[in-house]
């Protein structure tokens, strides 16, 4: 069933009067959200976000959105409207608005967090970030984006309604559906019913939880878990790791700490500035002097501290890794702690977590790590509901990997849609929608682009395979030196490893090796080729395939010739 919703078919003609959709990232894969919009002469934008690395990114840090697509033609993009504050959706904004500065449009917290992030790129001054209020709708050359109210992992968390001349569009952003959300009201399904009335042309949904029957579990339901947590830990310091972005969870600790008459120690860059900003903005309420300084912790009984720190998925520098490989300058973890992970592995996070875990355990610490969580994306009763309220035309799956926009695509079609009218998209695919028929009309370069310290896109597939063949077998350098006339070997040639063979112990393999390219040299000159550049580059096929059929191993070899 999978493959009928996959982008490819058909393939239609390019129409004046339709809506090109073009996802440039957040379809089959998790994060990296972004999906320009183009109608005539204009281009808006919804998210941009970054993904983080998979584990054969060596050395990477961080993958954002291509957006040749969008600098090609600048001049047609109007603004960039963002649903929320996760990273997988504004985390690439100081990357791509220094190529890229148009106006942004979110909601108060989310430009809040995001002018946070301008700063910390020196950007703040560079940006336009302009703060719209549920139920507002702006005005961009042929779009009008109407902002309308849903429950996320985080406050402020917007759908898009994007109005045109032939149709509406939503974009639902990351959802769920939160009957008792912790702060604010609950999502305004009373207005997605009203554009459903009347009429959608198509959907763009939240995927990510797909596979998952039923509903979502409020957020409240932690609060609860929290309680007995609480009860059960009386005589323990608790240290509770959560995102930084998930202020709910986070005034829910508070919550509990007031109650059980513990202070509270926020910990971690990003949790103490989101929460100074969320605290100002009036999206947390903090008891008088509960919070104080970790230098303070000294001056009370473990038992009457709540830690609320980073580092839930694992991160090498966050404060919660720290702890756990005693690299942390003031808190030191053993028996009397009862750490408690707030939140779910993210895809491809799983080993860091479980690595922390035991060290952790190996301290004796007391580990808590299920039913402490609740997801902010809606399962398939949610998804289902959105379908009831906006009966779209035709549906688009976004947010998550192919096996969820996969699952995605069949409860649309259970829902009624059209099996033509279900679009599996991959990244680039440009989709286009008129008021009588859709198709895919082409593609647009639209690959991750890495991120390593302060270079940008300077690493690429061929530099990762190095990296990942250096990891598995190591580096075998040879160093030669040849008559400057006779271009003949003056001296034995050196060998030099690293990560292929521990050389206090190989001496004989190292001399054998070196022998070897002193002959390969020798039989090369023979042949009547001096050339350096081409000694060096027959030393190290050779050599590399001398210690294939010795080794069975692939080092990365490097052959260095200088003439003296």
């Amino acid at each position: 069933m999978a493959n009928e919703f996959f982008a490819g078919m058909p393939v239609i003609k390019e129409e004046k009067e339709s809506v090109k959709i073009i996802p440039l990232g957040g379809v089959g894969q998790i994060g990296m959200n972004i999906t320009a919009f183009e109608y005539k002469d204009s281009i808006i934008v919804v998210d941009c976000g970054l993904a983080f690395p998979d584990d054969e990114m060596l050395g990477i840090d961080l993958v954002i959105p291509d957006v040749t697509f969008l600098k090609d033609n600048i001049e047609k993009v109007k603004g960039f409207f963002i649903t929320h504050a996760h990273e997988d959706h504004i985390g690439s904004i100081p990357y791509v608005f220094r190529e890229i500065n148009v106006p942004i449009y979110s909601t108060k917290l989310t430009c809040a967090i995001i002018e946070n992030k301008l700063k910390e790129h020196d950007l703040q001054y560079a940006v336009e970030l302009n703060v719209i209020e549920f139920g507002q709708t702006v005005s961009v050359d042929e779009f009008e984006v109407e902002f309308v109210k849903m429950n996320h992992s985080i406050s402020d968390a917007a759908c898009f309604a994007i109005h045109t001349s032939i149709g509406t569009i939503i974009h639902t952003g990351d959802f769920k559906v939160d009957y008792t959300p912790v702060f604010g009201d609950v999502a305004d399904l009373q207005r997605l019913g009203e554009l459903g009335k009347k009429g959608v042309l198509a959907l763009l949904a939240d995927s990510t939880n797909a596979e998952r029957p039923g509903f979502a579990m409020s957020e409240r339901t932690v609060g609860r878990t929290f309680e007995n947590i609480f009860i059960e830990n009386v005589n323990k310091r608790l240290i509770i790791a959560t995102f930084a972005s998930n202020v709910d969870r986070v005034q829910q600790i508070i919550d509990k700490a007031a109650k059980f008459g513990r202070k509270v120690v926020i910990e971690g860059r990003s949790m103490i500035t989101i929460m100074n900003t969320a605290t100002e903005l009036g999206y947390i309420s903090v008891p008088e002097n509960i919070i104080i300084d970790i230098d303070q912790m000294k001056n009370y009984p473990p038992e009457k501290l709540v830690l609320i720190t980073t580092g839930s998925q694992g991160e090498s520098m966050a404060a919660l890794s720290r702890m756990a490989g005693d690299t942390h300058k003031k808190v030191k973890i053993d028996e009397n702690d009862t750490v408690v992970f707030s939140s779910s592995p993210i895809p491809g996070n799983e080993k860091n977590v479980f690595k922390i875990i035991n060290e952790l355990s190996l301290k004796k610490a007391k580990v808590i790590f299920q039913d402490t969580h609740v997801s902010g994306h809606a399962c398939q009763d949610e998804i289902k509901l959105i379908y009831a309220l906006t009966k779209p035309k035709y549906a688009i799956p976004v947010h998550g990997e192919y096996k969820h926009l996969i699952k995605h695509a069949e409860i649309a079609s259970d829902m009624g849609i059209s099996k033509e009218n279900i679009f599996v998209l991959k990244p680039g695919n440009v989709l286009q929608i008129s008021k009588n028929n859709a198709g895919f009309i082409g593609s647009v370069s639209a690959q991750g682009i890495l991120v390593d310290g302060l270079g940008i896109g300077d690493v690429g597939n061929c530099v990762l395979r190095e990296r990942q063949q250096l990891s598995e077998n190591g580096l075998v350098i040879s160093v030669s030196y040849v008559d400057r006339e006779e271009h003949r070997p003056v001296m034995n040639s050196q060998i030099i490893t690293k990560g292929f063979v521990y050389e206090p112990d190989e001496k004989d393999l190292l001399e054998e090796l070196s022998g070897f390219v002193d002959m390969t040299i020798e039989d090369e000159v023979n042949g009547s080729s001096d050339d350096i550049n081409h000694l060096q580059a027959v030393v190290k096929k050779e050599l590399l395939t001398y210690i294939r059929k010795k080794m069975k191993r692939s080092p990365v070899v490097i052959s260095i010739i200088q003439e003296g």
